[in-house]
């Protein structure tokens, strides 16, 4: 490296005298948000005070927390919103304590809800979870505008109409 000390020829903007922020005349628009018309953001639902309705579909479902919601056989619930009116988010709380958050710019449906929960529970085994079938949801405006409760059972109602089979203490099946 030779010893002359030659005027550098680039110019760092940040010693040159100008503003590290961009100029005012560059941002004329921001872009809006991809969500959808007539969908709400759950804050400004609680400060007009609208209550919100849960889709009653969900307490049909008769879904295991550690299946996919793609092994639901009616397909047509999980694309109905989970709420009415439609929310961007939504927090999903468990009774003991685990809370999971329900996202869609375009509204909330009740497959982005199960999705959510699906993420937390498809690690575990059948034998893991005490209350592995979800049996819906409930809004209690006085504890949390903000979040649904889960609730969960023991086990879906059975797929067949047939009699109802209990299992004696030998384990041999006999008609009630």
């Amino acid at each position: 490296m030779s010893a002359d000390t030659a005027p550098l020829t680039k110019v760092d903007s940040a010693i040159s005298g100008l503003s590290s922020s961009p100029p005012e005349s560059k941002i004329k628009h921001r872009r809006a948000s991809s969500s959808a018309a007539g969908v709400y953001n759950i804050n400004d639902l609680e400060s007009e005070g609208k209550d919100l309705l849960i889709a009653k579909e969900t307490q049909k479902l008769n879904w295991k927390l550690n299946t996919s919601p793609a092994t639901l056989d009616d397909k047509e619930v999980l694309k109905k919103f989970l709420t009415t009116p439609p929310v961007k988010k939504i927090d999903l709380h468990f009774p003991l304590g685990l809370e999971v958050t329900a996202r869609n710019m375009k509204g909330v449906t009740i497959k982005d809800a199960l999705d959510a929960i699906h993420k937390q529970f498809k690690k575990k085994a059948d034998d893991e979870l005490e209350l592995p079938v979800l049996a819906g949801f409930e809004w209690d405006k006085e504890e949390s505008w903000t979040r649904l409760k889960v609730h969960q059972k023991k086990e879906g109602a059975p797929a067949s109409g047939g009699g109802k089979k209990k299992k004696n203490k030998a384990g041999v099946e006999e008609e009630e």
